[in-house]
């Protein structure tokens, strides 16, 4: 799965912020719910227009940033 198939961002939607295609929902908003312990059958259940393949393009999206970030100990 690629994950740019269901996040995008543009500037006339929430301020650029990443959100899942076709939905107002955050990539931020749904990784915060799920740090919350919802589950993806939870999510599912609040947000009706998202679907299974969203949330874990949410979760590869978060991974790919992070394996791209400078490691904050080498940057200090």
């Amino acid at each position: 799965m690629n994950y740019r198939d269901h996040i995008v961002s543009d500037h006339k939607v929430i301020l650029g912020k990443p959100v899942i295609k076709g939905t107002r929902l955050s990539v931020e908003l749904i990784l915060r719910k799920l740090g919350e312990g919802a589950t993806t059958d939870q999510l599912l259940t609040m947000y009706p227009g998202l679907e299974k393949e969203s949330i874990q393009a949410v979760l590869m999206y978060a991974a790919e940033l992070i394996a791209n970030e400078e490691n904050l100990e080498s940057a200090a």
